[in-house]
């Protein structure tokens, strides 16, 4: 992670500025890069607040902090001898535009983990490390910080080091409010031990992990209906009788469930055979995409409490629920495919693992031609 900003946006997190506005000297002004619109003093502040946080999330395997061109992670080859590296890049969507709103950025960088990490993890890959790109139309130190403290504190509790990143000023192409996250992470399985349709057998058992709301997905037609189509106001009850507010119920943070899968890989490795992290394309896509071609997915819609939140959404804006059904989670925010023989250790670990989930059986595989019956 370079200190000193560059002027071509390559430096890590809460560093790097670029500049998309252009000034020309007039009248015999010298033209500067903050006349401009890119501080480089609010990039240098910036720096010394995030310095901190990257630290405190190193684990065994780094070797550089903040301050060179690029992170540097050394793989533990007497753990893994034939590795398989993983990777995985995703963002938070237009939630972002929702903690925009309301201020409240604390923790929508744990979104950001949450999103890359529970990919990695769906492979049975451990998250080593994340790289975080932050792009904001006007710097402000103490913002930036805010997310930054938010990504760090999503790899505290996914056990995955910040290695580096970027932030990128770009005024004129972006409004001096405006902020978007990308993050981009790396991990590592066993070769031969990545999970996968190729492991997946008829009869074994769909266990859920419980998603408590959107998570992350589905905001666009989520503040359709909610704010544009019903007008409700952000500091209103999220419903009627809520102890809480829409605001609170929209921006909480994602679980991480990559500790929890983990340690039930520990506890039975060969008994997960496949993990879909239930994202965009609600739970029929992302299940989908572990099946064999031979077998179907059949869920219980008994088996686990769908939030209030999917309720609300569909009654106010009159959503059908095959929608419903492929834009959103409706409560599960992870289903493992799990061998019958397996069930009881893993559901036992996913209970008791870091972050742990109290996970319960959702569904089976059966025969079929590669469906997911919801």
């Amino acid at each position: 992670m370079p200190l000193r900003p560059r002027e071509d946006a390559t430096a890590p997190a809460g560093t790097g500025t670029d500049a998309c506005a252009g000034a020309g000297a007039s009248g015999g002004d010298a033209a500067t890069y903050a006349g401009a619109g890119v501080d480089l003093s609010a990039a240098d502040e910036t720096v010394e607040r995030i310095r901190g946080l990257a630290r405190a999330t190193e684990r065994p395997g780094v070797l550089s902090g903040i301050g060179g061109f690029a992170g540097l992670f050394a793989l533990d080859t007497d753990r893994y001898p034939h590795p398989v590296l993983v990777s995985s890049t995703d963002g938070v969507g237009t939630k972002m535009l929702l903690a925009q709103a309301t201020g409240r950025l604390d923790d929508i960088g744990v979104d950001l983990v949450a999103m890359c990490v529970d990919d990695v993890v769906c492979v049975g890959a451990e998250p080593l490390f994340l790289l975080d790109y932050v792009a904001v139309g006007k710097l402000v130190p103490e913002r930036v910080e805010s997310i930054v403290g938010g990504i760090a504190r999503g790899c505290r509790i996914a056990r995955c080091a910040l290695a580096g990143g970027e932030t990128a000023e770009h005024p004129g192409a972006m409004g001096p409010d405006d902020v978007d996250l990308a993050g981009f992470a790396l991990g590592v399985v066993e070769a031969g031990q990545e999970l996968g349709p190729h492991r997946v057998a008829v009869g074994d058992v769909l266990v859920g992990l419980p998603s408590p709301g959107l998570r992350s997905n589905g905001y666009t037609l989520a503040r359709h209906v909610l704010l544009e189509r019903a007008g409700l106001p952000l500091d209103g009850p999220a419903w009627d009788g809520a102890p809480h507010s829409l605001a609170d119920e929209l921006l909480a943070p994602s679980v991480v469930y990559a500790p929890s899968v983990l340690g039930a890989l520990r506890a039975r490795a060969t008994g997960v055979h496949a993990c879909a992290h239930v994202t965009g394309g609600g739970i029929p896509g992302n299940l989908a995409r572990v099946l064999p071609p031979y077998a179907d997915a059949v869920l219980d819609r008994r088996a686990w409490e769908v939030p209030r939140i999917f309720a609300e959404i569909a009654r106010l804006g009159s959503v059908p629920e095959p929608e419903m059904a492929r834009v959103f989670n409706l409560g599960l925010g992870m289903i493992l495919v799990v061998a019958p023989d397996a069930v009881d250790p893993v559901v036992r670990a996913l209970r008791t693992a870091p972050g742990a989930s109290p996970a319960h059986v959702v569904g089976e595989v059966v025969a079929g031609t590669g469906a997911v019956r919801l």
